[in-house]
């Protein structure tokens, strides 16, 4: 690529100099035969056009000075709001990225965006009336306007759509348009998205963040609002579902890892819709229904951002997690409505870009307003004949989604690898699509006082109003290049390093004044209120609440195994060492403690951080728990966040530490100090979820879940103690205290006494201890029942098996038998332990896959 021209001529001094003619001074020129959409021109020559005068103008001396404030502002907000981009090709722990936003918006006038909306009007017609004919009577394959061996080769035309009849009759409710401005200054189109399109959310969260930064520019320019072209698409999905205005509408995402997952988040919350992944939904008698733990509640529209593939694994791909069995079955029955309806993923292909003219002519009866790049389809053994001596000359694109490379320019590859690629092309052909570069526009990007100039390509969406008409969202998600010199991606990937700026659109009339913002409730609405938990956020929360417990009672046994294992009586060590590797502290095959102790240490320490995939021990826990948090990130306040991810972390690279500054094999109190910094972080994450979580049917499904994995452990351990004699033993009496957490407690009441009954009646009888186990079943009787006070025959059900240990006699737990066993003790502890286990399957079964009770619906 050309260098720039530099840019020392033009500087201005500040002094007594307007807005405009500082950012005029700091406006590097583009690059040259690119259109400079700061000067409306390709000339360097040319003053900033109308647009941008009045921008600057209004900004004055004092907004130019405060931009770098502003730019500061801009990226906290984005951190504040969690703002991300999943990076695939990135290593990390989540591997994903702060939302890349620019400051300086790009400017659109009213007739050039009138332009753009006619073009992607007619477009969005086109498509639709595509799909109509291709899964009906395909007189586009029969006449040869489309060819036939492209679409039917495609992965994302499916078979299992013909003749499925949307309904409404609208396949599509979403169409997204990737265009570049050409350097004569005209529109291209370069790529459509119509399968699942992303974007949205992000253009809104873009909108949001910039506008407030220059609020007075925003209103003098007339920049157009979107919130009713929003307000238009949930009008027409309402009109196309047969419930009409009672239609309940779901936001389908693919979960947390998916790239886009933000923005999914965000729209959701924008458009008042409920987010949820496949698992939330089942299908019963053809309906779809959402799994909450009240009932199942019917589902009108789906709103979704999963692949076709991936929809049903029943008809798609078997092996999907992400879609709902049956779900094509009920599109086929009419009782749902989805946005986009499967099937049109073929119609993102750029082998097909070269045919949609004569398609505009057959099934519109007009020319395309809107044109393409220019491309040519090698699966026509003609063009490729003729284009291969060129290829150096074009931009390689796969023309299926899983040709497994993106789109790069082939006039960067050496002779050898052109030649290489010439050879591919000619075993599979069809598989490649040739397509002219593009020279996009530029647009002024704000760098620490230089205006920059950056490529810039349009993400424009038009939204289906019901009725069989397009509306377009005045705006764009607009995409500019990473950087301002050198070779520019063809698309301007996010993946690749682009970063995006707000669009305005100036007004042609009168400025758009609805929001989308919920009316007042109303003291009648409000009674009775209660937050709707889906069945997978419920098990995410119960989950989280164990895994926090798990890894809590990992931590406490890691250190009381290290403080102890070398100096032990025989009892002590063997439930040390039952207790280490029933928690996956250790490996089956490692030597016990009472043969190896130091052996045992040793292989404690390198198993707390060592294998990555390892679901228990000490790491794998506080993975687990991440994972949780990441699913339930809508419903954890920052600081909750921000603990979870760290503990995990921190642990593993402080392990890490400790063991590469002992040569491998780490220190005990350093390894100590690892672990109690864990423990002081886990004690503030259950800090958190005590005291600053709202205590709803959620809150209360996370706690019952603490409540049986403390019950499960410590009715575990106590039996095994009892059965090995350790409590007979100073050490072991000790040993016990510590895995209750109850040695400061014991001391206080109790002093230096070392009696049996005594410690009974901490461990097991005192419900003022929130280690007890009667604390721990009553407490999780009582939340399980106020949580299930909707099907109180169930609640009385599972819970009439719960242990009472605060009903127990502590005379009778006392007694030995004929061995000098406690046997009883011992038999009621492990009914404790099976009691929560068995507790856990129930309510697996009833509150999160609802399979015993298909009539349990709780709205049609």
């Amino acid at each position: 690529m050309p260098n720039r021209p530099s840019t020392a001529a033009l500087a201005l001094p500040p002094a007594a100099a307007d807005g405009l003619q500082l950012a005029s001074a700091a406006a590097e020129p583009g690059l040259p035969g690119h259109y400079d959409e700061w000067r409306g021109s390709t000339d360097p020559d040319d003053p900033p056009t109308e647009r941008w005068q009045a921008f600057f103008r209004s900004l004055g001396p004092r907004g130019w000075a405060d931009l770098a404030a502003r730019a500061v502002r801009v990226q906290h907000r984005v951190r504040e709001d969690g703002a991300t981009y999943n990076v695939y090709a990135e290593q990390g722990e989540d591997g994903s990225r702060t939302w890349p936003l620019e400051l300086l918006p790009l400017i659109l006038d009213a007739d050039e965006w009138a332009v753009i909306e006619h073009g992607v009007l007619q477009r969005a017609r086109l498509l639709e009336a595509t799909l109509n004919d291709l899964y009906s009577t395909q007189t586009l394959l029969r006449d040869a306007l489309l060819p036939a061996s492209l679409v039917f080769a495609h992965p994302d035309y499916l078979r299992a759509a013909h003749g499925l009849v949307p309904v409404g009759g609208t396949h599509l409710h979403i169409a997204a348009f990737d265009l570049a401005r050409a350097p004569s200054g005209g529109f291209s189109l370069l790529a459509q998205r119509v399968q699942a399109p992303s974007g949205l959310g992000y253009l809104l969260e873009n909108r949001l963040i910039i506008a407030p930064q220059f609020h007075d520019q925003f209103a003098e320019l007339r920049v157009q609002r979107l919130a009713s072209t929003f307000r238009s698409l949930l009008d027409g999905l309402l009109r196309a579902s047969p419930a009409g205005e009672r239609s309940r509408i779901v936001l389908l995402t693919p979960g947390p890892r998916n790239e886009t997952y933000f923005e999914q988040v965000f729209l959701a919350r924008y458009l008042g819709l409920a987010l949820v992944e496949g698992s939330d939904l089942t299908v019963r008698a053809n309906k779809l229904y959402l799994k909450t733990l009240h009932g199942l509640e019917r589902v009108h529209v789906v709103l979704r951002r999963v692949d076709d593939e991936w929809l049903d694994p029943l008809e798609l791909r078997a092996d999907s997690a992400l879609g709902v069995p049956g779900l094509l079955q009920a599109l086929r029955a009419g009782e749902v409505v989805m946005a986009n309806a499967p099937g049109a993923g073929f119609l993102e292909s750029p082998g097909l870009s070269a045919f949609w003219p004569g398609v505009a002519e057959r099934l519109l009866d007009e020319d395309l307003l809107l044109p393409a790049s220019t491309s040519w389809w090698c699966g026509e053994a003609a063009v490729w004949a003729r284009q291969r001596p060129r290829l150096a000359d074009f931009v390689v694109a796969p023309t299926f989604p899983d040709g497994g490379f993106g789109p790069f320019n082939a006039g960067e590859l050496s002779r050898a690898e052109l030649e290489a690629l010439a050879r591919r092309i000619d075993a599979d052909p069809a598989a490649y699509t040739l397509q002219a570069p593009v020279l996009p526009s530029e647009t002024p990007v704000w760098v620490d006082g230089h205006l920059q100039p950056r490529a810039a390509v349009m993400r424009v969406f038009a939204l289906a109003d019901g009725t069989g008409g397009w509306t377009v969202l005045p705006g764009a998600m607009t995409r500019v290049a990473g950087r301002s010199e050198g070779a520019v991606d063809p698309g301007l990937s996010m993946q690749r390093g682009s970063s995006t700026v707000d669009t305005w659109v100036v007004a042609r009339g009168a400025v758009d004044a609805m929001s989308l913002l919920p009316k007042p409730l109303s003291a009648e609405e409000l009674q009775g209120w209660h937050r709707s938990v889906t069945s997978r956020a419920a098990e995410n929360l119960f989950w989280l609440g164990r895994y926090t417990e798990r890894a809590e009672n990992a931590v406490r046994l890691a250190r009381l195994t290290l403080e102890s294992v070398q100096e032990s009586s025989p009892p002590v060590l063997r439930l040390l060492d039952e207790l280490a590797r029933w928690h996956g502290l250790v490996a089956p095959q490692v030597p016990s403690a009472k043969l190896s102790p130091r052996l045992f240490e040793r292989a404690l320490v390198h198993g707390l951080g060592a294998d990555p995939t390892k679901a228990q021990g000490v790491a794998g826990n506080l993975r687990s728990l991440r994972d949780c948090a990441q699913s339930l990130r809508e419903r954890l306040s920052p600081e909750h966040w921000k603990l979870i991810h760290e503990v995990g972390s921190h642990f593993e690279q402080h392990l890490s530490d400790a063991l590469k500054a002992g040569a491998g094999t780490a220190a005990t109190p350093d390894v100590m100090g690892v672990l109690g910094r864990a423990a002081t972080h886990l004690a503030a994450i259950t800090g958190a979820q005590t005291d600053r979580m709202t205590r709803d049917d959620g809150w209360r499904l996370l706690s019952v879940g603490r409540q049986i994995e403390r019950l499960d452990m410590l009715s575990h351990a106590l039996a095994l103690g009892f059965e090995y004699g350790v409590h007979e033993a100073d050490d072991g009496f000790a040993l016990l205290l510590g895995l209750f957490d109850s040695v400061i407690t014991y001391r206080a009441q109790f002093q230096a006494r070392r009696e049996v009954l005594p410690l009974l009646h901490l461990l097991v009888y005192d419900t003022d201890n929130p280690r007890s186990l009667a604390w721990v079943a009553r407490t999780m009787r009582d939340r399980l029942r106020k949580l299930a006070r909707h099907d109180t025959a169930w609640a009385s059900a599972v819970t009439a098996d719960l242990p009472a240990p605060d009903t127990w006699s502590l005379a009778e737990l006392d007694q030995r038998d004929e061995k000098g066993r406690h046997a009883t003790l011992v038999a009621a502890l492990r009914g404790c332990s099976a009691s929560a286990r068995k507790l856990s399957d129930e309510i697996g079964r009833h509150l999160f896959a609802h399979v015993e009770s298909p009539d349990r619906t709780v709205w049609q």
